[in-house]
C-alpha cells in the first residue's frame, strides 16, 4: 500500500466516524489529513525522481565502464602497449609511486631521463638497472652467472 493509499484509508476511517463537521477537532483532523496527503504526494514525486536519477546513474556507470575498458583494458598480451598489432618491443611494467598506476615502458622510453605518468602527470625519474641474466630466477645460480 502506497502512502497516498494509506492517507486515503485514514480519511475513510475518519469519515466513517461521522464526526461533527463544525467541531474544532474535526477541522484539525481534516487539516492534518490534507497535510498528510500533500506529504504523501511529495514523497511519491521524490521517489519517481529518485528512480529516474538511479536509472540515469546506471546508464552513466555502464557508459563509463565501456570507456574504461576501451582506454585501460589490454586483452591482447602481444599488444600490451596498445600501439600496434605486431608489437615486438620488450615492455617493462612499472608502478607510479604517486598514484599507483601501472605504466608500460619500452626500450626507447627507458633511454629518457624521466617520463610523465599518464594518470597523475607526476614526472618520474628513470634510473633503472638491469641484470645480465634473462631467466626469471631469483638468483643466477641456475644459469651460471
Amino acid at each position: 500500500m502506497t502512502l497516498t493509499e494509506k492517507v486515503a484509508y485514514l480519511k475513510g476511517l475518519a469519515a466513517g466516524l461521522e464526526l461533527d463537521k463544525d467541531s474544532k477537532e474535526t477541522k484539525i483532523f481534516e487539516a492534518m489529513f490534507d497535510i498528510l496527503e500533500d506529504l504523501a504526494l511529495t514523497v511519491g514525486e521524490i521517489d519517481e525522481d529518485l528512480s529516474a536519477a538511479e536509472e540515469l546513474i546506471e546508464d552513466i556507470d555502464a557508459d563509463l565502464a565501456d570507456l574504461e575498458e576501451f582506454v585501460y583494458d589490454y586483452d591482447d598480451e602481444d599488444d600490451i602497449c596498445g600501439c600496434c598489432d605486431d608489437c615486438d618491443d620488450d615492455l617493462y611494467e612499472v608502478e607510479c609511486p604517486s598514484c599507483g598506476e601501472e605504466i608500460y615502458l619500452n626500450d626507447e622510453m627507458l633511454d629518457e631521463e624521466f617520463i610523465e605518468c599518464p594518470a597523475c602527470g607526476e614526472k618520474l625519474e628513470l634510473d633503472i638497472e638491469f641484470d645480465d641474466c634473462d631467466c626469471d630466477c631469483d638468483d643466477c645460480d641456475c644459469c651460471g652467472e
